[in-house]
Parts: C-alpha cells; sequence; structure tokens
C-alpha cells in the first residue's frame, strides 16, 4: 500500500545537520516502506518563535527537502504571535518555494483572530494547515490548542483545509468535537496505538477525513503504523488512511507547483 506521513521532523536523529538528519529519516522510512514524508520545524525547536527563529527553522526544513523532492514535502513553521513575518515566510516558503502547507505549534491558541490572515493565505495558495492539538490531564501549556480550538478556527474558515494533529491526544474526545467539520481531517499520530482508536475514527468521521502520520522520532513509525495496520477496517479504507486521503488533499497544491502526486 502507498504510505505517506503526514508528521514527520528532522530534530532528535543526532544529525549534526539538517542534511544528515534527513538522510537519517529516510533511511529509516526506506526499511518501513514509506513513500513519502511530510517535513515541518528545524533542528532546535522552539515553541514560541521570533521571526528570526521562524526563519532560521524553515531554512533548515528547506535544506533537509534540497536533496530529497521526490520522497518528501514540507510544512512552513508560522506563529499567530507573528503575523507579520508568518506571511513572509508563508511566501517565501509556500508560494515562491516547494513547501505545501503550514505547520503552527504552541506559541498562541489557534482560535485566536490573529490566526485567520494565515488561514486566508493558506486557503489563497490552497495549501493545507496542520496544528499541533492536546487535551491534557494535567491542562495543557500556554498557547497549546486544543481540538476545540482548531474546531472554532475551522467553523470561521470552511474553504480552509485544516489538520487536527494528534486528534488530540485524547482521541474519543477529538474526533467527536470536529465530526460536524468536513474541512477538518484528523492525524493519528503521537499518542499510544491504542485499539479501537481507528475502528472509532472511521465510525464517526469517515475514513476520507484520517490521515496516518508517525510523529517521528518522537514516536516510531512501526508503532504508529500498528494503529492501521491493526485496525479492524476494511482493506480500502487501510489504503484511504495511510496514503490515498493525503495525496488527495495535497493534489490541488502540487498542481499549481507542476508537481505529479
Amino acid at each position: 500500500m502507498m504510505i505517506w506521513d503526514i508528521h514527520c521532523h528532522i530534530s532528535g536523529w543526532g544529525g549534526r545537520t539538517p542534511d544528515e538528519s534527513m538522510a537519517k529519516l529516510i533511511s529509516m522510512a526506506d526499511r518501513m516502506g514509506i513513500d513519502r514524508l511530510i517535513i515541518s520545524m528545524g533542528m532546535s525547536l522552539a515553541s514560541d518563535p521570533t521571526p528570526d527563529q521562524l526563519r532560521r527553522q524553515n531554512d533548515e526544513v528547506l535544506q533537509a527537502l534540497s536533496h530529497w523532492h521526490h520522497r518528501a514535502f514540507g510544512l512552513v513553521y508560522v506563529s499567530p504571535k507573528q503575523v507579520d513575518a508568518s506571511l513572509r515566510e508563508i511566501d517565501r516558503c509556500v508560494r515562491d518555494g516547494p513547501m505545501v502547507g503550514l505547520k503552527l505549534w504552541t506559541a498562541s491558541r489557534c482560535d485566536c483572530p490573529e490566526a485567520d490572515a494565515l488561514v486566508r493565505r493558506a486557503a489563497e495558495l490552497r495549501a493545507v494547515v496542520f496544528q499541533h492539538t492536546w487535551i491534557k490531564a494535567g491542562g495543557n501549556v500556554p498557547g497549546e490548542s486544543t481540538p476545540m480550538d482548531l474546531a472554532a478556527l475551522a467553523a470561521r474558515h470552511p474553504t480552509a483545509s485544516l489538520i487536527c494533529g494528534h486528534t488530540g491526544g485524547q482521541w474519543e474526545l477529538g474526533i467527536r468535537v470536529v465530526r460536524g467539520l468536513p474541512n477538518v481531517t484528523i492525524d493519528l499520530a503521537g499518542f499510544d496505538p491504542t485499539a479501537g482508536v481507528v475502528e472509532m475514527a472511521v465510525r464517526e468521521l469517515g475514513a476520507r477525513r484520517i490521515l496516518y502520520g508517525s510523529d517521528v522520532p518522537g514516536r516510531s513509525f512501526a508503532s504508529q503504523l500498528a494503529k492501521v495496520l491493526g485496525a479492524d477496517i476494511s482493506d480500502t479504507d487501510r489504503r484511504l488512511i495511510l496514503g490515498e486521503n493525503l495525496r488527495r488533499l495535497l493534489t490541488p497544491i502540487l498542481t499549481v507547483k507542476g508537481v505529479k502526486p
């Protein structure tokens, strides 16, 4: 089956440079049969980045992608707390560069009004918007979004394509929160491969709104693939989740860029 991983990083592999880290990532992907990787954020993560940090991290991803355009795509790291700098980065990396979407992390909760300008620009460029979400039992860190925050943002931008990263961790809640928002897909990456998660997601959302992701190297390809490969679902649904859905989501922007999906 074709496998496209929505959630990969070059930090944490022990490489001294983006090229070394990317080579290790590709080597692991080859062992696990991963066809395409979506990379975001650089070598040293900044949760509340300055404009200079945004640019540096995006430069590192661009360098990592430079020899691997046939295997990997990138998401530009942006922050609602740095709207002007983020818009410049979107134009530099997506409009004028090879990246295919936006990555938002924990600088500011994504239901804030400042996020609107970033999502509008993404929609204009036909780029996807990937938002980290989590629901933590002990409380989220300041600025960390929940699926409820993403749902509020998605409701304001029905023509944008948004991805609920980690499905909020507490996937039983995350799945139900975004159920009524057809412009939102969920990412399965990062939480433990608990039995029943994929089955519930297929039942509540339909298989076309679910994306396989790993969050490597924080999690392994194998443990996250196990969620999908071990699920009691049809092979048709499995193919959608492992790769066909992501290829479909990225086809509009790849077509604009002249890249064959």
